[in-house]
């Protein structure tokens, strides 16, 4: 059984924050109204806990009253029955939902691909991947934005940056930061035989104003002319950035778009998101002990996962699942397959975790 106090501390910080909404009178009206959206699903489940174990107890009190008829007894053992199940659900909900959280779960991303060890094979590989993220996102509901892409000669990706935005966006997707290892018989390849290359993701938590604060003073802008294809307007504008934070050395350039204005604005995301990521890493000691557990690192050190395309199958190797649909999962149809089994999996563990406390 979970504390009533526990439970009741949560219902008391609801209507606190609901409280001070409805006054008007708080300075931090985004942070508590996205603080009070999180919590209404908890407390939804919490006072659905609270009604069916009242509803339990009262069934189970009338299955051992003794002035009870057998009719009226068949048809409580029947309701307790349905009662227990449906209880225990819930129960199981709500302490998953009382988890201690990542703060950025419910934030949008930026994904970033590379291409790895592998050649012209590599980059083809972390074009197919780039596509299946932005398939998944779609399926998902989620607004994906292409904010920057460096193609090799043969069409594939070298770097691409997408973000990626929606609630939930980095909850699900955070475990895909690491090695993807392909293994196939690369289109260049005329003797048939099998490859094995690789390609790079990163997974940042886009950071929002009310997180992080850059000051203007930490920051040297510098604009160049854009260099590669575009014609003859990337010879003639100065409408590439670079934007470099000082205090860390954090670099981002961008030339994407024609407009500077625009290259600015892309890049400044990315620059808030790599800080943000890196001041978590910094303060969170919780991460640190969570990259050694099953789920992973998320280090892009690390091999997470194996697409192997003459047997079909798609392995992660922090979980031990092995699928084989291959097609389906690179599609992008089917990776929430592979995603909501990382999610169970990480679920499941801080629960044991939290348990044994």
């Amino acid at each position: 059984m979970i504390p009533d106090a526990k439970l009741e501390r949560v219902l008391d910080r609801y209507h606190a924050i609901e409280a001070q909404l409805s006054s008007g009178s708080t300075t931090d009206f985004a942070k508590l109204s996205k603080e009070h959206s999180q919590l209404v699903a908890v407390v939804n489940a919490i006072q659905a806990y609270k009604t069916t174990r009242s509803q339990l107890t009262d069934s189970e009190a009338l299955v051992a009253d003794p002035a009870c008829d057998a009719e009226m007894k068949a048809l409580a053992y029947e309701e307790v029955d349905s009662l227990r199940k449906k209880f225990a659900g819930l129960e199981h909900d709500v302490k998953l939902l009382l988890l201690p959280k990542d703060a950025a779960d419910s934030s949008s991303a930026i994904l970033e691909v590379r291409a790895g060890t592998g050649g012209d094979e590599a980059a083809l590989f972390a074009g197919d991947l780039l596509k299946m993220y932005t398939r998944y996102a779609q399926l998902q509901g989620w607004k994906t934005e292409l904010m920057s892409l460096s193609e090799s000669d043969l069409g594939g990706v070298k770097e691409a940056m997408l973000a990626v935005e929606g609630d939930g966006v980095y909850a699900k997707l955070k475990f895909e930061s690491g090695v993807h290892r392909v293994q196939r018989v690369p289109a260049t390849e005329a003797q048939g035989r099998i490859h094995t290359s690789a390609a790079t993701v990163a997974v940042l938590p886009e950071a929002e104003d009310v997180e992080i604060d850059i000051q203007d003073k930490d920051l040297r802008i510098d604009v160049y002319r854009a260099s590669g294809a575009g014609g003859q307007h990337v010879n003639k504008t100065e409408s590439a950035v670079r934007i470099t934070h000082l205090p860390t050395g954090v670099a981002v350039a961008m030339q994407e778009e024609k407009s500077q204005h625009k290259n600015r604005a892309k890049a400044m995301k990315i620059l808030k998101a790599r800080l943000y990521e890196a001041e978590r890493e910094r303060v969170d000691s919780t991460r640190a002990a969570e990259r050694k557990g099953l789920i992973g690192s998320g280090d892009r050190s690390e091999r997470i996962r194996t697409y192997n395309f003459p047997q079909g199958r798609v392995s992660d190797h922090r979980i031990n699942l092995t699928l084989y649909k291959l097609d389906r999962i690179i599609a992008g149809d089917d990776l929430g397959d592979i995603v909501d089994a990382l999610v169970t999996e990480d679920q499941a563990t801080r629960l044991a975790a939290e348990e044994m406390v």
